[in-house]
């Protein structure tokens, strides 16, 4: 397993769905799973798709800037770290963002998101 490739996998299906369906990224968290979105904690599946599905845009673009990873700790987990731009419909100016994961395998042979911390980048 190349970490690089799977953290680019991983990147862009995890933004084309939050583009296309927001409530469909559900599958990539669990009930452990933690989300920080600029600076508020939410806990759980349940109520990370329902954060992410009652922010104040319906469509957007993420477009990608840079990717890293790192293998992380003996259960085959891996941090990934992510930069970017995002174009709301309707805005002029795309807004910067980050991203990090902590992706933790699963017995299926996949990963799910143990941790999601976003933030965007003010100038």
């Amino acid at each position: 397993m190349d970490p690089d490739a799977v953290a680019k996998a991983f990147v862009e299906h995890y933004y084309s769905t939050f583009d296309a369906n927001r409530a469909a990224l559900c599958n990539l968290y669990q009930e452990g799973s933690m989300l920080t979105f600029e600076g508020q904690k939410i806990q759980g599946s349940p109520s990370i798709v329902a954060k992410l599905t009652s922010l104040p845009f319906q469509q957007c673009q993420h477009s990608i800037t840079t990717v890293d990873c790192q293998p992380s700790g003996p259960a085959g987990g891996m941090l990934v770290f992510v930069s970017g731009n995002l174009q709301l419909a309707g805005e002029q100016h795309a807004l910067k963002f980050s991203q990090m994961f902590h992706l933790m395998p699963t017995p299926q042979g996949s990963f799910y998101v143990l941790n999601d911390i976003f933030r965007l980048n003010y100038a």
